[in-house]
């Protein structure tokens, strides 16, 4: 199986730390958020990898290499300017094969343990998503759980990961380098009652503003 790290966006509340840093990069702890994800998902097993990058796009690249120091094979999918979630999964499409893949945000900080989904089969859904309990920055949650089921017409008791695992066939709508965004395609998803999730009830971090920056490295 392989996996993909979303690392397009800007990071604009981030800045200035990402005026110089692609905000995959920052360190927490001690290590760069985007290696932390790429030790787990080559621990699970999972080699083949593929990032996306648009802002600084250089910088990781650079940073990361190949990813052979990291017992990783990673290509890259080089965007001009951001396509969004679902637009740069699918300008990736053709360096991520025909079979289900991983894909995770380049700027969570979790221990989520990524060989769950490499076991799991998706049936006759096109996406498995992993969801947390909401957050303080986030009580509105995004959705809810009916059994296995992710639904999006009841009160959102779950937020989203940021961790998913998808079908090709759930971006076939979207034409190559055109922009688009995840989440109206997982809802339509889930009004098919085609997307399934499970809960991480571990340590995860949306590590979306200098002070959850600043909080995670002890500050």
């Amino acid at each position: 199986m392989k996996a993909m790290i979303l690392a397009a966006g800007r990071g604009e509340r981030m800045r200035p730390l990402t005026d110089t840093t692609p905000k995959p990069l920052l360190e927490v702890r001690g290590k760069a958020l985007m290696v932390r994800l790429i030790e787990s998902l080559v621990h699970a097993g999972i080699r083949e990898m593929v990032i996306n990058h648009a802002h600084l796009g250089n910088s990781i690249e650079a940073a990361l290499g190949d990813g052979r120091r990291f017992g990783a094979a990673i290509r890259y999918s080089r965007e001009a300017e951001a396509l969004g979630t679902a637009g740069g999964i699918a300008q990736a499409l053709p360096l991520l094969g025909e079979g289900p893949f991983i894909v995770v945000n380049g700027d969570i900080f979790c221990d989520f343990d990524f060989s769950a989904l490499v076991a799991r089969t998706l049936g006759k859904h096109l996406a498995h998503l992993v969801l947390v309990a909401n957050p303080p920055h986030h009580p509105e949650g995004d959705f809810a759980l009916d059994g296995t089921h992710v639904l999006d017409e009841r009160k959102p008791e779950w937020t989203f990961s940021g961790i998913g695992l998808y079908r090709p066939e759930l971006f076939a709508g979207i034409r190559p380098a055109s922009k688009g965004q995840l989440a109206p395609l997982l809802r339509a998803a889930m009004a098919r009652k085609q997307v399934s999730g499970e809960i991480h009830r571990g340590v995860w971090h949306d590590v979306g503003t200098p002070e959850r920056f600043a909080a995670l490295n002890g500050g």
